[in-house]
């Protein structure tokens, strides 16, 4: 059998020492890693190459990182792309804003390199976890294909990151049964400790808001958390 091909990581930064130390770290991790220093370069890049992650500075000296967050997830080729947003920036706003435009991580400057190995390893993971095979779940407009990883509400695809459609599909699944916050994160983000409960929160509304019209089948439960709408297979 040949040798297990490497995933690839592409570091999007501008500021040298940081890009190299990345590349240096995940390259000893058996990671094949390609560095852009700047937004055109990261583009040019996603559009040649095929990677499994991207860690994506916020603050470029051309195109912000948000700006190329928001491209990935509008383009189907690259929705579902893995992001680690990396930032100066701490504040709260300016995580959930990341988050909100497909982020799957925010680590802020400076960081402990082990910590943020760990986190590209917990994302990667988290990105090759897939529901089990079986019958697309029908919900009312709304289909679930966990074979083809795909969901359309009324024959229109949605454009779903990894971790959205694992969301979107648990809460189907299970329809008329709440969900807290922490058991969805046990099942959805597993081990990662660094993710916390206001990220579902996050999810939960960029769900509804891909889902449309359909979005009122995730309902919230004041001081409980989530439960999908009970509807009947059509």
């Amino acid at each position: 059998m040949g040798a297990t091909l490497a995933q690839k990581i592409l570091i999007v930064e501008d500021e040298t020492d940081i890009r190299e130390l990345l590349t240096y770290n995940l390259q000893l991790e058996g990671f094949e890693v390609a560095g852009a220093a700047n937004g055109e370069d990261a583009l040019e890049a996603l559009r040649s190459e095929q990677f499994q992650l991207i860690v994506l500075d916020l603050m470029l000296p051309d195109i912000s990182g948000l700006e190329i967050c928001r491209h990935i997830r509008r383009d189907s080729a690259l929705s579902r792309l893995p992001v680690i947003m990396l930032t100066a920036k701490g504040e709260e706003v300016d995580r959930i804003v990341g988050f909100e435009l497909g982020a799957d991580d925010y680590v802020t400057k400076p960081f402990n390199i082990r910590e943020m190995i760990l986190r590209v390893k917990a994302v990667l993971a988290r990105s090759k976890t897939t529901p089990a095979a079986g019958k697309s779940l029908r919900r009312g407009p709304l289909t679930i294909d966990s074979e083809q990883y795909e969901a359309s509400v009324d024959g229109r695809q949605l454009s779903l990151t990894a971790t959205e459609f694992r969301l979107l599909h648990h809460l189907a699944a299970h329809p008329g049964f709440a969900r807290n916050r922490d058991e969805l994160l046990d099942v959805i983000w597993g081990e990662d400790k660094f993710v916390t409960p206001r990220t579902v929160d996050t999810y939960i509304r960029r769900l509804r808001e891909k889902l449309g019209p359909a979005g009122d089948m995730i309902q919230t439960l004041r001081g409980v958390g989530y439960r999908f709408k009970k509807i009947s297979e059509e």
